[in-house]
């Protein structure tokens, strides 16, 4: 590894990802969403027609796809079979099958070693498990949570669509059986309730400089 790895885990609607898309610019690193590589294995999986409880054959499917850091404008992301990721990554149908897909302990493990590789040359990495699985060794860990009726709202505000935030609800329920929260010890964690996405940014940029001088 080349450069350093910014770990920020935490549910969805928590702020990972505003919080992981501002530090990526400002650290000049790419933004690595480890959600988009599980999205597209269970949108791949739809459009074959394979059985979400078929763990083998989904671990096929992540060896199948070709996963990039790309940089078409700041800040570098994930790009899919050369393309970057779109809409079709977050319809409703690609939700309710997402955390079986995921629940795969083979599917887990081909994508582990796909998101180590893309931190490669460093990266801020966001997801559920960066701290204590992915990257261990991450310089910087945060952990994130919020009130579950704000984290509701967010996902409802930004989601737009009643169907595809109740498909979420589920998602984050199966999630919590499947691959529960473990927050790495040496993580900072953060709770965003009521705050800011400005304030959240400047508290955890001061922790990387604190520990990436140089950085930011």
């Amino acid at each position: 590894m080349s450069g350093p790895i910014v770990a920020i885990d935490g549910p969805a609607g928590s702020g990972k990802s505003t919080l992981a898309r501002r530090l990526a610019l400002a650290l000049d690193l790419p933004h690595v969403n480890t959600g988009t590589t599980y999205r597209a294995v269970a949108r791949e999986a739809l459009r074959r027609g394979t059985d979400a409880t078929d763990g083998k054959a989904l671990e096929e499917i992540v060896r199948s796809l070709r996963f990039t850091i790309e940089e078409p404008a700041p800040p570098r992301r994930v790009f899919v079979n050369g393309a970057p990721p779109g809409d079709e990554l977050r319809t409703p149908e690609v939700e309710a099958v997402v955390s079986e897909v995921s629940g795969h302990p083979e599917v887990r493990e081909a994508l582990r070693e796909v998101q180590r590789r893309l931190g490669e040359s460093g990266a801020v990495m966001e997801g559920r498990d960066i701290g204590t699985v992915v990257y261990p060794e991450a310089e910087v860990k945060v952990f994130l949570h919020a009130d579950p009726e704000e984290r509701a709202a967010r996902r409802q505000a930004e989601l737009g669509e009643e169907e595809l935030t109740r498909a979420v609800a589920r998602r984050d329920a199966l999630d919590a059986r499947t691959n529960p929260f473990v927050p790495a010890p040496d993580a900072l964690a953060v709770d965003t309730s009521g705050r800011s996405a400005d304030e959240i940014f400047e508290e955890v940029l001061a922790l990387v400089r604190e520990r990436l001088p140089g950085r930011g």
